[in-house]
């Protein structure tokens, strides 16, 4: 047997699978894993976190912490992610000695917006214009062609976290300040139609699967509203999505799960906007409207098991669950008491699956769970959830 870990036998049902965070894509990877006869261990500081309740050993550790990652690697016969700000230090320091996927040279780049983008252009996929602001020159250098643009910290940004909107030169001073003069990306604001992803899965072999094209309404920066099909996509449009997302995971030698956003531009192209190298917050429908999920490809691709093209059985809409829900909005004025919101209602209505995702505490902003609807038409499963949006609070899409 070769002593590479990512030329090892395929790792069968009854191993232990180890992910590196706790949090919900981790808790559904743990469903996935644990459904297929995978025993699984979880690494994460947070004694609540929703993964490490669920598997069958939780590693209360940090992720830098040397006894935490032996204890991963002596348990796990093989080891993921869930967070692409896990350092990817730790993932090539498991990869010492267990095979790991995706590596941390593919979640490195993922972890910088600079690198990410300078990746973009090296495979030959479009994004937005930018300049890399790291210091008082390179800020003086900024041309008059990408304002009005979104200012972005270069790590640990997402769901809007770290994005500041300029106008003028003087706001982007003002927001560089603001961030701390950390390392930013600035980005040209573009004349944006729609936003869609592609999620794809890509095994040690080079195999390539993806997922329908998903259409995604974001709000606040946070992702709000999934549809599937994409209602306002064209086949040429999807056509060229799919290419650059396989395009870019071959370019990584990305083994796993991989989701590239993209913007579609009122004028037809697409430019690529970011990657996460993981299973996404736009393919938590895949659990109940397609035949294998994003998380059981997760499973597929790190054990070296067969990969198969996903088939959507059901069109869907996805409703990102947020804590606002538990503060309700009265008089235009947000509730100082939590309330639960009124499941019964909304499980009422047909083809609504509910998936809440064990956090302790109800937050302004906190992806509490998401709610999947499916339909015999994407009229019918739009219909409903725009039904379950009003018992909810959420506002119409």
């Amino acid at each position: 047997m070769s002593s590479n870990p990512d030329q090892r036998d395929v790792i069968l049902p009854g191993a232990t699978l180890g992910v590196m965070g706790g949090g919900q894509l981790g808790r559904m990877f743990v469903h996935a894993a644990q459904a297929m006869g995978y025993r699984t261990a979880v690494l994460d500081a947070d004694p609540d976190s929703p993964a490490g309740c669920v598997s069958h050993a939780h590693i209360r550790t940090g992720y830098l912490d040397e006894a935490g990652l032996a204890e991963l690697a002596r348990v796990s016969a093989a080891v993921t992610t869930e967070f692409e700000n896990v350092p990817a230090a730790a993932l090539e320091q498991l990869a010492a000695s267990r095979p790991v996927a995706p590596a941390g040279s593919a979640v490195a780049v993922c972890q910088d917006r600079a690198r990410e983008k300078a990746h973009f252009v090296g495979c030959g996929v479009d994004c937005a214009p930018h300049a890399l602001i790291e210091t008082p020159a390179q800020l003086a250098a900024v041309t008059d062609e990408l304002l009005p643009g979104i200012l972005k910290t270069a790590r640990l940004g997402y769901d809007g976290k770290g994005q500041i909107r300029v106008k003028t030169r003087a706001e982007l001073e003002a927001a560089w300040a603001e961030l701390q003069h950390v390392a930013c990306v600035l980005e040209k604001m573009l004349p944006l139609a729609y936003e869609v992803s592609v999620i794809v899965a890509r095994g040690r072999d080079g195999q390539v699967v993806h997922f329908p094209l998903q259409q995604n309404l974001h709000r606040d920066g946070i992702l709000a509203v999934t549809q599937v099909p994409a209602p306002n996509v064209t086949e040429a449009v999807s056509q060229q999505a799919y290419e650059a997302a396989h395009r870019i995971a071959a370019s990584l030698d990305y083994v796993g799960v991989l989701c590239v956003e993209f913007f579609v531009l009122t004028d037809g192209r697409i430019v690529a906007n970011e990657m996460a190298p993981r299973p996404h917050n736009s393919g938590h429908h895949t659990i109940d409207a397609c035949d294998v999920s994003q998380f059981e490809l997760q499973v597929r691709a790190m054990t070296g098991l067969p990969l198969v093209e996903p088939v959507l059985h059901s069109p869907c809409v996805m409703l990102n669950l947020l804590g606002d829900l538990w503060f309700p909005l009265q008089a235009g004025v947000r509730a100082a008491a939590q309330r639960e919101p009124d499941w019964a209602a909304v499980l009422a209505l047909s083809g609504t699956h509910l998936h809440l995702y064990g956090k302790t505490e109800a937050r302004v902003g906190r992806k509490m769970g998401h709610l999947t609807i499916t339909g015999a038409t994407p009229a019918a499963a739009r219909e409903t959830a725009l039904k379950a949006a009003a018992i909810l609070g959420i506002s119409p899409f």
